[in-house]
């Protein structure tokens, strides 16, 4: 039993180039992430998916409009694979968060297992909903490759989960925008096939910030 899950981080959002955490809250793909989106959805057609599932939020929900559009898939919205909860830091740039929240930050780029955002959620929270989203689509997509447009750290998470590796190498992964990489699951010899392909943007590529 395997599924091949092709992991999607959704196109630049409008607070991607400015550092900001989004969390739960809902800016919309930028002019070039609109750009990015269809560069990405011709460059998935030859994967012949099957499926497309996406967060609700409108970063990943217009990304996929795109692939939706170009690969003739319904969009199907999975609450599992939503960002996390940033909790206080949402809506706060990179350095204000440094400012306000040093120790907590410095414990979220060395020690992210660790972390409860306040008023947010754990990243243990995160990797529980995104390996019950890994079982659900080896259930019911064996034998099939779908598609999951998805955010940085339910991507990363899932790669965490998928291997069955320690939470603690969560930043071991990178995931730019409108990135894919593809994971071959399955319980007893899962392999990540590719990671973090962003080849197919050319110009339009800008790489992520390391803390977001």
């Amino acid at each position: 039993m395997a599924v091949r899950i092709i992991y999607v981080r959704h196109a630049e959002s409008l607070w991607n180039p400015i550092g900001k955490y989004q969390g739960r809250l809902d800016p919309e793909l930028s002019e070039r992430g609109h750009k990015q989106a269809e560069l990405l959805a011709l460059t998935l057609r030859k994967y012949k998916p099957t499926a497309l599932y996406t967060s609700p939020l409108k970063r990943t929900y217009m990304t996929a409009e795109y692939i939706s559009k170009e690969l003739g898939l319904d969009i199907q919205i999975n609450e599992d694979i939503i960002e996390i909860d940033h909790g206080e830091w949402s809506g706060m740039l990179v350095d204000e968060v440094k400012e306000k929240y040093p120790d907590l930050f410095r414990q979220w780029l060395y020690e992210p297992e660790k972390v409860e955002f306040p008023h947010g959620e754990t990243l243990v929270d995160v990797y529980n909903r995104v390996k019950r989203f890994q079982e659900k689509m080896l259930e019911k997509h064996d034998g099939e490759t779908v598609i999951a447009v998805s955010h940085t750290v339910p991507i990363r998470a899932s790669f965490v989960a998928g291997l069955d590796l320690p939470l603690a190498k969560f930043w071991s992964f990178g995931c730019d925008n409108a990135s894919y990489s593809i994971l071959d699951y399955e319980k007893v010899r899962p392999i990540l096939y590719k990671l973090n392909n962003t080849y197919f943007l050319g110009d339009l590529f800008i790489p992520a910030l390391d803390a977001l």
